[in-house]
């Protein structure tokens, strides 16, 4: 399990790195999504909640109250305010993207055309 969950995250960054290399805005966008992906399995992974098996999510009457014996909240906590604010990002992302390409004509990052882009009118 361990192993499949470390080749999820290294995929996804390595994906995400290479997308925003990429020389058009929604890749990069599309990048910045990955990677946050990718941040976002590490974090709940450092939990040990997803590899963990037999813990109690909440307290129960016998068991000492540390966190040998229950999963640990915060990075579920972090994961979900960080799916949040990815999602307010991508979207406000989106926004200035269309603007861009509304004002500029182009998705280049640059706001240049390639050599070989056709144009289109």
């Amino acid at each position: 399990m361990e192993l499949i969950l470390a080749l999820a995250i290294g995929i996804l960054t390595g994906s995400g790195v290479w997308l925003l290399l990429r020389p058009r805005t929604f890749q990069v966008i599309m990048g910045l999504a990955l990677l946050s992906y990718a941040v976002n399995l590490f974090i709940f992974s450092m939990g040990r909640l997803g590899l963990a098996i037999d813990k109690e999510p909440v307290l129960q009457p016998g068991l000492p109250q540390d966190l040998a014996h229950y999963a640990d909240p915060m990075p579920q906590a972090l994961t979900l305010t960080a799916i949040v604010i990815g999602f307010a990002m991508t979207a406000l992302f989106l926004v200035v993207l269309l603007a861009s390409r509304g004002m500029s004509g182009t998705d280049h990052v640059d706001g240049t055309h390639s050599p070989d882009a056709q144009e289109t009118h």
